[in-house]
């Protein structure tokens, strides 16, 4: 979650003041009052301004990722602190015990969503589930993603498909290998970054809409880039809502452009869906035709829980490409990114492959149950690269009492999984990449939101619906790029792990590998 950096312009706060300051003043006072004394409230920051609040010391700081600031906080203000963002109240958690409280004592007060200019113009107003405000709305697309597509029976009806789809990457980098592998070394420079996101739009986009290659440097890549810094960035409105009318940063122009690309990309799937309706079997059936199946058989065109028919496929099927795409992509690139620093654990998977699978074979869905070492190597990129390092904001939908402190209604609560993940009372050298943590001293711990120290996917009503699968798609995909090729770094330096900015964190520099074949040729075919 980054702020922007012209909230810190100096000709905003003088002007801003002489405004709003009288009223911004007297709404703290009746706050305080209402407050009262009785109430226990969690520390406040020090430091916040007039209209403002904390805002400055989130924004002053652009080069610094936002949970590093925040994680800074709580180790001068404790696990769970409070700030004030313009005129928005933030709870911010740093410690799993909490969390725990927060996803499940008091998930249900905590399950609603903030309603952010971001959810507005590129959610569809709302409609797109993974932002929806909790109630009937959010509860009937949920439900209707996880019987259609997330399901295990559909899961394992997808399966060739995932396996297909990572095979076809690996036989064009088998052939780009051939035509163009250096002579002394006999290796091919691959830019991984490009290659796992490329390979999941793909396999995400067949899944969802049926059969469909995109490019290296797609439109639609681009797009959901786009998408997620912008969601990531908070303009000013969303704290000060009288700013809207001058879109300081220029975030609203931006997501509307992001908003229309997006809206055009579904809006032809939706159209080509509709046009072959009636030609396909019920096995040939992606998730955009169980979409039509439910909704456009109804006798009008508005949805019975209050939106247009066009906009919840569009959404819900938007949601899931978004998801899928950019969160695996960006943990599959962290978790190399990982082994190429670390040779010794290249060679534990690469041992652990050829005891269980071999070279005679490919390695499939179903030996990944017996690859512990890869599984624990996913694990530790999960604590330590967590793809959205700060949890998507719940909103507080009454008043309740988090960790014996009082919240009130509307309060923002953000957990930092960043700062979960390595805390060291539960994790010995918390910053360090040892895998073998979890064959042993943390090996009951795994990521389902069961165990609070190791929550990438959330928990809780909001946790990330497609969580089985993501790990389906991440596990299969480094067990058999590490199967079919040796690698390492192109120079001695180590990686650099710098990451970017937005929603997640995409590492900022492209990854680049030397790949060598390290199977018999007839098994790229």
């Amino acid at each position: 979650m980054e702020f922007p950096f012209p909230l810190c312009n100096t000709f905003i706060i003088p002007t801003l003041a002489c405004t709003f300051l009288l009223l911004f003043m007297c709404k703290l006072l009746l706050a305080h009052r209402k407050d009262g004394d009785h109430k226990k409230l969690a520390p406040l920051v020090p430091g916040a301004l007039p209209i403002i609040g904390h805002l400055h010391l989130l924004a002053g700081r652009k080069k610094t990722p936002t949970h590093l600031i925040l994680a800074s906080m709580a180790d001068k203000y404790g696990p769970i602190f409070r700030l004030r963002l313009g005129s928005v109240p933030v709870l911010v958690v740093s410690d799993s015990k909490i969390a725990k409280e927060c996803f499940t004592a008091k998930d249900k007060e905590l399950a609603t969503r903030p309603k952010l200019l971001a959810s507005e113009i590129m959610g569809y107003n709302y409609s797109m589930f993974g932002i929806a405000p909790y109630g009937e709305y959010w509860r009937g697309i949920r439900k209707i993603v996880l019987l259609e597509l997330l399901s295990n029976r559909r899961i394992e009806m997808l399966r060739r498909v995932r396996e297909s789809h990572v095979r076809k990457a690996i036989k064009r980098t088998f052939d780009h290998w051939s035509h163009n592998k250096d002579p002394n070394s006999g290796a091919v420079v691959v830019e991984m970054r490009q290659w796992f996101s490329r390979l999941i739009v793909n396999l995400s986009i067949a899944m969802l809409f049926g059969e469909e290659e995109v490019g290296e440097e797609s439109q639609l890549l681009k797009s959901i880039r786009n998408l997620l810094e912008l969601f990531g960035e908070m303009p000013v409105s969303d704290f000060i809502p009288w700013l809207r009318w001058m879109d300081l940063g220029g975030y609203e122009k931006a997501m509307r452009k992001t908003a229309e690309e997006m809206d055009s990309a579904a809006d032809r799937w939706l159209k080509e869906h509709r046009a072959k309706r009636n030609l396909k079997s019920k096995e040939e059936e992606d998730f955009m035709d169980v979409m039509l199946s439910l909704f456009d058989d109804q006798s009008n065109q508005t949805h019975p829980l209050g939106f247009d028919t066009d906009i919840v496929i569009k959404s819900t099927c938007l949601t899931m490409v978004v998801a899928a795409t950019d969160t695996t992509s960006i943990t599959l690139t962290w978790a190399l990114s990982f082994i190429l620093n670390h040779n010794n654990v290249l060679r534990k998977i690469q041992d652990e492959l050829d005891i269980h699978v071999g070279k005679e074979r490919c390695v499939e869905e179903s030996d990944i149950n017996s690859l512990i070492y890869l599984q624990a190597v996913v694990k530790e990129g999960f604590r330590l690269r967590p793809t959205v390092p700060l949890s998507i904001p719940h909103e507080a939908m009454e008043d309740c009492t988090i960790d014996g402190y009082y919240i009130q209604k509307g309060t923002r609560i953000i957990s930092n999984l960043a700062k979960i993940h390595r805390d060291p009372k539960v994790w010995t050298d918390p910053d360090e990449f040892k895998p073998e943590r979890f064959l042993t001293s943390h090996k009951d711990i795994d990521v389902k939101g069961n165990n609070f120290e190791l929550i990438p996917f959330g928990s809780g009503r909001r946790m990330c619906p497609g969580m089985s699968l993501a790990l389906q798609i991440v596990h299969f995909t480094l067990a058999s790029l590490i199967q079919s090729f040796d690698m390492k770094r192109p120079s001695m330096e180590p990686i650099d792990m710098t990451g970017s900015k937005g929603l997640t964190t995409p590492k900022a520099t492209p990854l680049h590998a030397l790949l060598i074949p390290r199977l018999t040729s007839d098994l790229y075919g």
